[in-house]
């Protein structure tokens, strides 16, 4: 389908087409149609069919070039990761890990499913509809099981703790997974488990449900949920990219400016603040949505600040644990 210049632009920056990516499409074709003029200047006796075959390859040629910008993916194996759903990722492959319990959202998930177990198939919720504060203070003794942050500060305190389950981020997050992969259900006063899904784990225990519980996390879950920066700022997008990137080199800053480089138009969703810049924004939201959250309640990473004043400064270190390792391999 064609786009129309007052479209909202394909690559998702919210942006109309004409104020986005038509500027750099219009610049390729300009390109191409410059490197066809020369071929037909010196091969004039070219059919239509013969030239339309070369045009074809001079594209695939060009989307397959290496960008620095990209880190040295091209433009169509980056596509593929902001388009592709899962099961169509190309260079990557992604399969529950050997360790998987020492996952902090899995371990959850495994704690609460054989409360259900235990249960009929069902617990019986609060008034809000949250797990029992019994559950929550089991989940809270798992602490000492799992690797996160080296040093607690104001925000560790609170995800992986709390006395019920709203004030207990890393399990209210796994709840959360659980409801949009479609495992669990709320309905009068008890949250039950699909029979399917109950059948499921106890044939195959809860690595059946790693990829469906990381594709909500990934592709469904609003990452601006636990915090009060906009929204409108999908990082969800690049979860793929991030990933790579982060299992490369380990290193927070160098990720968020990676993300600038490779995705500039996200800086215009950015809203101006009186105390810090809208690329410093963009880092700190790249830092707490994706690093310390999206990673660390998957057990991905561990995080750091490397001495206090580099912390105000926004120099993270992540620590990246085996259980990335065995959960994903790329092949790029």
């Amino acid at each position: 389908m064609k786009v129309g210049r007052n479209d909202p632009c394909p690559c998702g920056s919210g942006k109309k087409y004409k104020r986005c990516c038509m500027n750099a499409i219009t610049k390729q074709s300009a390109e191409l149609n410059e490197e066809l003029t020369q071929i037909l200047a010196m091969n004039p006796d070219l059919t239509l069919d013969e030239l339309n075959i070369v045009a074809q390859k001079h594209m695939e040629r060009r989307n397959c070039q290496p960008l620095k910008d990209f880190c040295g993916l091209s433009s169509q194996q980056m596509s593929n990761w902001i388009y592709a759903p899962m099961s169509e990722l190309e260079g990557i492959k992604i399969k529950p890990p050997k360790d998987i319990l020492s996952s902090p959202v899995m371990r959850y998930l495994q704690l609460i499913l054989d409360e259900m177990v235990a249960n009929g198939g069902a617990i019986r919720a609060t008034a809000k509809g949250n797990l029992p504060i019994k559950l929550v203070k089991m989940a809270g003794e798992l602490l000492p099981e799992f690797a996160v942050a080296e040093y607690e500060d104001n925000m560790s305190l609170s995800e992986f703790s709390g006395h019920n389950e709203e004030s207990f981020n890393a399990l209210h997050y796994t709840k959360l997974l659980a409801d949009i992969a479609g495992i669990f259900y709320l309905r009068s006063g008890k949250l039950h488990c699909k029979k399917s899904e109950l059948k499921r784990y106890q044939e195959r225990g809860v690595s059946a449900f790693f990829l469906p519980m990381l594709n909500a996390a990934a592709t469904k879950f609003n990452w601006g949920y636990f915090d009060r920066y906009p929204e409108g700022i999908n990082l969800s997008m690049f979860w793929v990219f991030m990933l790579w990137r982060i299992q490369t080199h380990g290193d927070a800053k160098q990720l968020s400016e990676e993300v600038l480089v490779a995705f500039p138009d996200l800086i215009e969703q950015v809203p101006d603040l009186v105390y810090q810049s809208r690329e410093d924004t963009l880092k700190s939201i790249v830092q707490v949505r994706f690093v310390r959250r999206f990673m660390q309640y998957w057990g991905f990473v561990t995080t750091k600040w490397m001495n206090q004043p580099e912390a105000r400064s926004g120099k993270l270190r992540v620590n990246v644990q085996p259980l990335l390792q065995q959960s994903v391999e790329f092949l790029v």
